[in-house]
């Protein structure tokens, strides 16, 4: 089993919040989209034939992308891959670009998952996270959705903005399940160098929620979430439940990286593991487009795994989700000593109730998770 991330970073202008590689100049999608068709060809055996059983466009702003350009993807990730029927296929997109004819024309496409980059449905936040739609376009995008026929869709949102209130907060998850999507991620707001945000921070202009809110808002959202049906299943993810679909309508794509699946990434910064190598490439649109266009070079560096890399690798992901850190499967991956190990550093946050032990898993409890980097970070081998 093996997964396809493909990444469009194109934004018609950055959200003062992201770290992930963008770049506004959209008059290099046209070159973009041919120097992708041809790295899907140079990399067509870096999964070794495994069948692929996700596809994800991610950004950036994948719905700046016309559909004819979908289909070019599509059909030179058929000719070289080995895809399941009915993958699942997901498009990251804008609200304000989830026009009703664009959506139509998705629904053309191979894509069934939508995952809407909501953030927020207060018009104030918006307009301080730079993003470019209202609550208004959110509201009416899920809803031209599920019209044209999407059943599967996801919808981001970010709590911990400044001067946002608890009332302000429940408000924004009370919307969230009244739209009834099958998919709900939120985040905390992050402060990462280099970004707008944490200009802003740095200079005294804007006070960063402090951590007792920020974790009042995380247990207000798993309460209501969980309350309204929804399977606390990662960190940040929450999972409907349907008749058909009682363990929750998971995001397949994601849920594989967590599982430890080889994935193969394409496009500019794009990420790729196959379980003994981990490589990225350049985080560079034009540089991304000359190296594979003019060189026919992969602009991409490359690291072999070691046992330690591929250890901690297993620690960080498996102790994200709800199933945890599976006590036997760790022993026969990487000895009785690590699991002994790692029995050991647990015990503190046993006591502390951080972390659980039940059938044979670690499990992060619910106070936990809001400490979650702090507890990786002494569970790993350094």
């Amino acid at each position: 089993m093996a997964g396809i991330y493909i990444h469009i970073p194109f934004c018609k202008k950055r959200c003062i919040y992201c770290d992930f590689y963008s770049a506004t100049d959209l008059s290099l999608k046209d070159s973009y989209v041919s120097a992708l068709l041809q790295e899907i060809k140079l990399k067509n055996k870096y999964i070794e034939n495994k069948p692929v059983h996700t596809i994800y466009f991610g950004g950036g702003t994948p719905s700046l992308l016309p559909c004819r350009d979908f289909c070019k993807i599509f059909n030179e990730l058929k000719s070289n891959f080995q895809i399941v029927d009915l993958p699942e296929i997901t498009l990251e997109a804008n609200p304000d670009d989830l026009s009703e004819t664009y959506i139509s024309e998705l629904k053309m496409l191979p894509v069934n998952r939508l995952s809407i980059g909501v953030q927020s449905f207060d018009d104030d936040d918006l307009m301080f996270l730079n993003r470019r739609h209202t609550t208004e376009d959110a509201i009416n995008a899920v809803k031209h959705c599920k019209n044209a026929g999407f059943d599967n869709i996801s919808i981001d949102l970010i709590y911990g903005i400044p001067r946002q209130t608890v009332a302000k907060w429940k408000q924004n998850i009370d919307m969230a399940l009244s739209l009834n999507v099958q998919h709900i991620s939120a985040y905390a707001l992050s402060f990462e160098e280099g970004t707008q945000i944490y200009n802003l921070k740095e200079k005294g202009q804007i006070q960063p929620v402090d951590d007792e809110l920020n974790e009042m808002f995380f247990k207000i959202l798993v309460a209501k979430l969980t309350r309204a049906g929804y399977i606390h299943y990662e960190i940040s993810n929450f999972a409907g439940k349907t008749p058909d679909q009682p363990h929750g309508i998971l995001s397949k794509h994601n849920s594989s990286y967590w599982n430890g699946a080889h994935f193969l990434g394409l496009g500019a910064a794009a990420h790729s593991c196959n379980g003994e190598t981990r490589s990225w490439n350049i985080s560079s649109v034009t540089g991304y487009i000359q190296s594979i266009t003019e060189k026919h070079v992969l602009p991409s560096e490359i690291e072999f795994l070691d046992e330690r890399m591929k250890y901690n690798e297993y620690i960080i992901t498996r102790l994200r989700t709800m199933w945890g850190i599976t006590l036997n499967e760790l022993e026969i991956l990487f000895g009785k000593p690590k699991k002994q190990q790692l029995l050991q550093q647990c015990e503190k946050y046993i006591r502390q109730n951080k972390l659980t032990i039940k059938d044979g898993n670690i499990r992060l409890t619910e106070s936990g998770i809001f400490i979650s980097d702090l507890i990786l970070r002494d569970l790993i081998v350094i």
